[in-house]
């Protein structure tokens, strides 16, 4: 039985610190049938709804450099089960995860969902293509922002993380979609307010003039 990711995080500097923590044990034993190295519906709905990600690349000279990449709900998008991509829009032009890239394709993300608490782990194999049928795929329709080429990811394994320590956050959308029902509410009640006073005013007028 396997367990992909842990698998390839499990070095022997890893294990020696788990066996001084005493979770060794644990992970000898604990979720060993899971191989998650291919996506099903439910990540990749995860995926599509994100509207950023982390991303992990490390250098020539071994220094990790992890870069925030962001779009519209829908930007990162799972092609099959096991490759996913999205547009790489123009940023800072410091081109350092690219750059990085070019040298080693080995990438870790991380894509959350704090509303819901939620944390999806990604290793993967990078590559940068400039293929007109690629970039068709990735478009993000309505966005204003130069689209330089697309990145399409190559699953090796993810896994998810455990809702501890995720703090809630929430984005003008996430609140307005929250509110909407209490605005709905409260224009049913300034509505009836104001049919309220009209009837108290008219039945004070009507009062007044008898």
């Amino acid at each position: 039985m396997a367990y992909t990711f842990l698998d390839l995080v499990s070095t022997p500097s890893v294990k020696a610190a788990q066996e001084a923590n005493g979770s060794r044990d644990y992970f000898e034993v604990a979720g060993k049938d899971r191989s998650f190295d291919r996506f099903t519906p439910s990540e990749a709905a995860f995926i599509a709804a994100r509207d950023s990600f982390y991303m992990a690349t490390v250098s020539e000279n071994g220094w990790p450099y992890v870069q925030h990449r962001g779009g519209p709900a829908g930007f990162l998008q799972v092609l099959d089960p096991t490759t996913f991509a999205c547009a790489d829009f123009r940023g800072n032009r410091q081109y350092i995860s690219v750059g990085n890239l070019g040298a080693n394709d080995r990438v870790s993300l991380i894509l959350m969902d704090y509303p819901n608490r939620s944390r999806l782990k990604i290793f993967a194999h990078a590559e940068i293509s400039t293929d007109p049928a690629i970039l068709a795929k990735v478009a993000v329709p309505g966005y204003r922002a130069k689209v330089e080429r697309a990145l399409v990811f190559h699953l090796e394994a993810f896994d998810w993380n455990c809702p501890q320590h995720i703090t809630p956050r929430f984005t003008m959308a996430d609140i307005e979609e929250g509110i909407a029902a209490l605005h709905q509410r409260i224009a049913v009640l300034e509505t009836e307010n104001a049919a309220l006073k009209a009837n108290t005013l008219s039945a004070s007028a009507h009062s007044q003039g008898e």
